[in-house]
C-alpha cells in the first residue's frame, strides 16, 4: 500500500483542512509519522486550529489495525485544535450486505477500506471506492454546511 498524507486547499488562497491516510503494521507508516512530526512547527503556531480534518486507512487484512491509525489521526487533529469529520454513513451489518455495499467495514471515524496484498489498484471494492467518494463529499461540504436543523 502506498502511504501519503494529502493535504489539499478548499479555498485557492487559504489551507483549510486535510485528508489522511496512511497504515502501515497497526498503525501510521514512518511516513506519516514524519509529516507529523514535521507538523510541530504549523503547531506552535496554532496554523491549523479551527480547520478540517478528515482521514482514511487501507489495508491486506480485514481488521487490519485500521481503528488504531485512524484513532492517530483523530488525535493529530486535535492537537492541532483541527475538527475531524466522522464518516456519516451507517456500517452495511445486515444478511443481505455485499462487499461492494458503501462501509462494509462498519466504521464511524472515518472510511476503512481492505485491499488483497496481492491485489491491483483497479480491484478494490466498488463499496470501499463509493465510501471514500462519499466521505471526500461530506469532508468538502462540511465549511460550506450552514444547516442548524439538528
Amino acid at each position: 500500500m502506498a502511504s501519503c498524507a494529502l493535504l489539499y486547499a478548499l479555498s485557492a488562497t487559504a489551507f483549510l483542512g486535510a485528508i489522511l491516510a496512511t497504515g502501515f503494521m497497526g498503525g501510521p507508516s514512518w511516513q506519516f509519522k514524519k509529516f507529523a512530526d514535521d507538523s510541530s512547527k504549523p503547531w506552535s503556531a496554532e496554523k491549523w486550529k479551527d480547520k478540517i480534518f478528515g482521514g482514511f486507512t487501507n489495508s491486506a487484512t480485514l481488521n487490519g489495525d485500521k481503528l488504531n491509525t485512524l484513532q492517530y489521526f483523530v488525535l493529530l487533529a486535535g492537537q492541532h485544535g483541527g475538527i475531524w469529520v466522522s464518516l456519516g454513513i451507517k456500517p452495511s451489518n445486515v444478511k443481505a450486505s455485499k462487499r461492494d455495499d458503501p462501509n462494509r467495514i462498519g466504521s464511524y471515524i472515518g472510511p476503512m477500506a481492505q485491499s488483497d496484498a496481492d491485489a491491483a489498484p483497479e480491484e478494490m471494492s466498488e463499496g470501499d471506492l463509493e465510501t471514500a467518494r462519499l466521505y471526500g463529499v461530506r469532508v468538502a461540504e462540511i465549511p460550506h454546511d450552514t444547516r442548524s436543523d439538528p
